[in-house]
């Protein structure tokens, strides 16, 4: 379990095709406590440390995280990783829970600086929009949370079909994530909100396991208190 709280940014090396390394860019005692079988977010998706070695570590991704992630499609990503490393009993949580478990890759359609923000707009890959449409959209909520690229961002704005959605990010956390390295068209891992997915099949079934979601409507929430 993560936060989605960035702590350093970190550079990745393929051994082959299912095994990198990783290091470290930036600070230099991120990997001071390491250990083996520790588990590391890497642009937000859940990576096992194999091996340490003296500035890094390596580790293996699966075949569906390859599918599903920019380690995958690294030549259409952001040239440098946020690293996060997992969330310790007691510690603060700034952002909110991250899994590292990667819904669907996104891509970056429009980034630009206001006066106290970067507004960046994230939409499906074309030739992945099945797959955003199943795992993301029905869990697009304005002002709710969004993990891409493993950091915590607020939706700001989205449309009707959840297509696409805004984030306004704050200085730190754009110059301080590899947000600041994304250009257009590049790819984006993307993480629902995990509340969000609990809630979602809840209402669907029942305790006998039947979907009654059809039994859901505004007038039944009225009739039982919710206005």
């Amino acid at each position: 379990m993560f936060t989605g709280l960035i702590q350093t940014l970190g550079t990745i090396k393929p051994i082959d095709s299912q095994q990198f390394i990783l290091s470290e860019f930036f600070c230099h005692d991120f990997f001071s406590d390491l250990a083996i079988g520790d588990s590391v977010a890497v642009d937000g998706v859940c990576l096992t440390v194999e091996s340490i070695l003296a500035d890094g570590f390596v580790a293996y991704a699966s075949p569906e995280t390859l599918q599903r992630t920019t380690l995958g499609t690294r030549s259409q990503a952001a040239m440098y990783v946020n690293l996060e490393t997992s969330l310790r009993v007691g510690s603060k949580l700034g952002g909110h829970f991250v899994t590292g478990h990667v819904d669907s890759l996104g891509c970056l359609v429009e980034s630009f600086p206001t006066e106290n923000a970067w507004e960046m707009t994230f939409a499906a890959v074309p030739s992945l929009s099945e797959s955003w449409h199943n795992y993301v959209a029905r869990y697009l909520v304005s002002k709710g949370s969004i993990s891409v690229n493993g950091i915590s961002l607020t939706i700001a704005d989205l449309d009707i079909k959840s297509n696409w959605f805004k984030a306004a990010v704050i200085p730190h956390s754009y110059s301080n994530t590899n947000l600041s390295y994304l250009k257009v068209g590049d790819f984006v891992n993307i993480e629902c909100d995990i509340l969000g997915k609990y809630v979602d099949k809840l209402l669907a079934f029942n305790n006998n396991g039947a979907n009654h979601s059809e039994d859901i409507s505004l007038d039944f929430l009225m009739q039982h208190g919710y206005y």
